[in-house]
């Protein structure tokens, strides 16, 4: 199975950064436009609609149309596993329908000071059969922009003195 990891330093408390990505509306922020991301609907694991959290169970089905070509691809992930603890955190996501064979993304937070680490960690199979080890480094080069792309919008969402609230709201 390929992999792809991408590492970024936040100058955020864990708390902050942990919290951001805990809510679909931090990933509606922190996902680059030109994938033209739309969240279809978000169930929490007791059945609840659009929860606070992401809890382990959440359910979130998304629909992406990069750079708005090409027919909306159909996107369905189950939070599987949440975990915090002093200093540390992560949650991992698995695509249960969509454009891969496999996806599973760890998203992993460290506190480093008054910092914190964060860490995007993919696993993936590509839906080509025997051509997903050629194809990875394809993949990757994609990849690479929008994990980029989202380390850059979190540092701007929150590495500021109001470090939750909105952009518009901080002007």
């Amino acid at each position: 199975m390929a992999t792809y990891e991408r590492e970024t330093r936040i100058d955020a408390p864990l708390d902050d950064v942990w919290q951001f990505h805990s809510t679909s509306t931090g990933l509606e922020r922190l996902t680059p436009d030109w994938m033209g991301l739309r969240v279809e609907s978000v169930m929490g694991p007791d059945g609840d609609s659009d929860p606070e959290v992401l809890e382990a169970g959440s359910e979130l089905s998304l629909s992406i149309r990069p750079f708005g070509v090409g027919p909306r691809q159909y996107w369905t992930s189950v939070i599987t596993e949440r975990v915090e603890n002093p200093g540390r955190a992560y949650f991992v996501d698995e695509m249960i329908h969509g454009p891969f064979k496999t996806w599973v993304h760890t998203h992993s937070f460290f506190a480093d000071g008054s910092e914190t680490v964060l860490r995007d960690h993919v696993e993936y199979e590509l839906p080509v059969g025997g051509f997903t080890d050629p194809l990875s480094p394809f993949s990757e080069l994609g990849f690479e922009g929008m994990f980029r792309d989202r380390h850059a919008r979190t540092r701007e969402a929150l590495e500021s003195t109001s470090s939750l609230e909105p952009p518009a709201a901080r002007e």
